[in-house]
């Protein structure tokens, strides 16, 4: 209560007390002149009952005890008040304060109001400031470092992040101090996307690393992706989710040759990156400062007269969708500032980040179904956490989706991209999603969070149209019962070629022999595959990025294709049941 007042209960109405309980005030005195004996003291009960107060008696009547001296009548004097009276006033003037301090005036409530109606604008504008920093118009574009092992993709990767400041100097002088105690005072730069001591240790990237940077007019997610031949299936993984592959190539002497060479990665690397989607790529020669090349613009030209019939013949449109630039990854020159004058004057083009700043992103369908393939998992907080890139549609904060292939029904709980959470993604993020309601048996690399209206499709045999790129020696015939392991998006699966149907020819693009028995390196031909395990994909005319694949054996990629036919009698149904 206010001012100091509380509720009495021992009274049957509001009573106002003051401090503790204690008995009445003492009886005032009366004033000097009147010589009336004081009255009786107030009875010692809480809440006496008033009773009026008799008139005194007239001049002319009997005292009540005899006077030995007589003493004139005094002059009419008013009433004093008794000590009952008084006390009752004083209640009454609190009762008057405590019930103007409970219900104010008119204008201070209006005021109260008004105040409140601000405070609401306030907390309305912060909200809104605060939705507005979550939803970054920046374009994002996904970039897959690939090449050849030792070519300079983690070098160059971290040192973007440290020139774009998302590393401080104090993390790069510990890694340099680790890299001299090492012996590999170089790769230090590389410790930064290679974060286990294997790769460390190894100087080689084994899993696909993930970072983040941004400029003013991009934001970027950077995918180093392993360049050594035994981990091509992390390759695929990684540059499934990119949208631009930056093909990293080493200058110095010998290195480009052993990566470009029949069974050199930069091959391979190029040939997965227009496989998987990827239709810009920016070629990054690395190393121009090695003592060997010394911005040798011969070198340069060299590398590029050798690799350009490559890339026309991976259907890469050299003059529109591939980009040259020289550039030390080491050194930092022409990743974010200029060659320095007189080091390459024959070059006077942008910097790596220019260049990425002015690539368009590729068209993106915001209002399609949700299609967001896993890559990987983890538990944390008692929630699954999911990671992936969202290829379609748009996924919003407590969204109910269906994860396929096992139809269990979920909810997302928490988004985030880039460790930050938003209330909503567009298509082209690379977000991790916590969902409820699944168990960790339920998610595994490949299953696809999709939409629950129009889900994505789910088979165990499907027909394809493929390119036989270039077959083992061990097996140089493509047959009916041909063996091998598919990848699409980010699903791995063992696959057994059935049938072949029809073989296409390849510059009239029709059907030049029915049920052929075997087809060769370079043949393009219509077959059917199935598996043992469901697989999540689509028909490729519908939609591309998760309709395209590629089909390896013993290590080696052999063929690409595109999903073109469903048996519907092996298509599930486009309505998920309930778990």
């Amino acid at each position: 209560m206010k001012g100091g007042f509380k509720y009495n209960p021992n009274a049957s109405s509001f009573v106002p007390s003051f401090g503790p309980a204690a008995p009445k005030p003492a009886p005032t005195p009366a004033p000097a002149p009147a010589q009336t004996p004081a009255p009786a003291p107030a009875s010692p009960t809480p809440t006496p009952t008033p009773t009026p107060t008799p008139a005194p008696a007239p001049a002319s009547s009997t005292p009540a005890t005899a006077s030995p001296t007589p003493t004139p009548a005094p002059a009419p004097q008013p009433v004093p008040e008794t000590p009952i009276a008084e006390s009752k006033k004083e209640e009454t003037k609190h009762v008057a304060a405590a019930e103007k301090e409970t219900n104010p005036p008119e204008t201070l409530i209006s005021l109260d109001e008004e105040a409140d109606e601000a405070i609401t604008e306030e907390e309305l504008k912060a909200e809104l400031q605060k939705v507005a920093e979550e939803e970054d118009n920046r374009e994002h574009l996904n970039l897959v470092f690939i090449g050849h092992v030792d070519a300079g993709k983690s070098t160059i990767s971290g040192n973007l992040l440290y020139l774009t400041g998302q590393v401080d100097k104090r993390t790069i002088e510990k890694y340099e101090r680790e890299a001299k105690e090492k012996n590999r005072g170089t790769w230090y730069l590389a410790y930064i996307m290679d974060t286990n001591e294997e790769e460390r240790a190894k100087g080689k990237t084994v899993e696909v690393g993930r970072a983040y940077f941004c400029t003013e007019k991009k934001r970027y997610t950077i995918l180093d992706a392993p360049g050594h031949k035994n981990y091509v299936p992390n390759m695929i993984g990684g540059a499934a989710q990119a949208d631009v592959g930056v093909l990293i190539i080493s200058a110095k002497s010998g290195e480009f040759e052993s990566g470009f060479e029949k069974n050199g990665q930069t091959r391979e690397h190029a040939m997965l990156a227009w496989t998987l989607g990827i239709r810009q790529l920016v070629v990054v020669i690395n190393k121009m400062d090695e003592p060997s090349v010394q911005w040798s613009k011969e070198r340069y030209d060299g590398i590029i007269e050798k690799l350009n019939p490559f890339l026309k013949a991976c259907r890469y449109n050299v003059q529109k969708d591939v980009i040259y630039l020289p550039v030390s990854g080491y050194t930092g020159a022409n990743i974010q500032d200029p060659i320095p004058a007189g080091e390459c004057p024959w070059y006077q083009g942008k910097t790596l980040l220019q260049t990425l700043d002015d690539l368009k992103p590729p068209e993106r369908n915001e209002n399609g179904p949700v299609r967001f393939p896993v890559v990987d998992k983890y538990k944390d907080r008692g929630f699954a956490n999911i990671l992936g890139k969202l290829e379609s549609g748009t996924i919003t904060k407590d969204m109910n989706v269906v994860l396929m292939p096992n139809k269990v029904q979920c909810k997302v709980v928490n988004l985030f991209i880039e460790e930050k959470e938003v209330r909503k993604a567009k298509p082209g993020e690379n977000l991790r999603i916590a969902i409820s309601n699944v168990d960790d048996a339920d998610i595994s690399a490949g299953a696809v969070l999709s939409d629950t209206i129009v889900p994505v499709r789910v088979t165990n045999e499907c027909v394809a149209q493929l390119v036989i790129l270039e077959l083992n020696a061990s097996s140089p015939l493509f047959t009916a019962g041909y063996e091998a392991v598919l990848h699409i998006h980010a699903c791995v699966r063992e696959v057994v070629v059935q049938e072949l149907l029809e073989e296409i020819d390849k510059k009239t693009r029709k059907v030049c022999k029915k049920n052929p028995k075997f087809v060769k390196n370079g043949a393009v031909v219509n077959v059917r595959i199935t598996s043992a395990q469901p697989i999540c994909c689509e028909l490729f005319d519908e939609f591309q990025q998760l309709g395209r694949f590629t089909l390896r054996d013993k290590g080696k990629t052999i063929a690409v294709g595109r999903i073109i036919k469903f048996p519907t009698s092996t298509t599930t149904t486009t309505t998920p049941g309930a778990k």
